[in-house]
């Protein structure tokens, strides 16, 4: 879950759909993303057990997914902090600082 919540676009996605669910093309509207680019991430959100997607019937007959948060709980300890650090990528000391993600 820390993984998943870890990328600033992610973040946002919760934070958008904590307001309620919401369906691919208008979240990518709102967010300012490509369908493609949130789609990748609402993939990795759906793994984590973060947000769940459905198929539904708009009125006309188009098939929407429409996503929603899940009903998670995150209760972070020094302990669960100290996994997910084992996860991090170690940086080369003689490569120097990694150039930063752009997003």
């Amino acid at each position: 879950m820390l993984a998943a919540l870890a990328h600033p676009i992610r973040l946002r996605i919760v934070a958008t759909l904590a307001g309620g669910r919401d369906y691919v093309s208008r979240l990518a509207r709102e967010m300012g993303v490509s369908r493609p680019l949130l789609h990748m991430h609402l993939r990795r959100l759906e793994a984590a057990g973060l947000v769940v997607g459905r198929l539904e019937l708009s009125e006309d007959g188009k098939a929407m997914k429409y996503y929603d948060i899940t009903d998670f709980s995150l209760h972070l300890t020094a302990s669960a902090v100290a996994e997910a650090a084992k996860t991090l990528t170690k940086q080369d000391p003689e490569k120097g600082p990694r150039p930063k993600e752009h997003t």
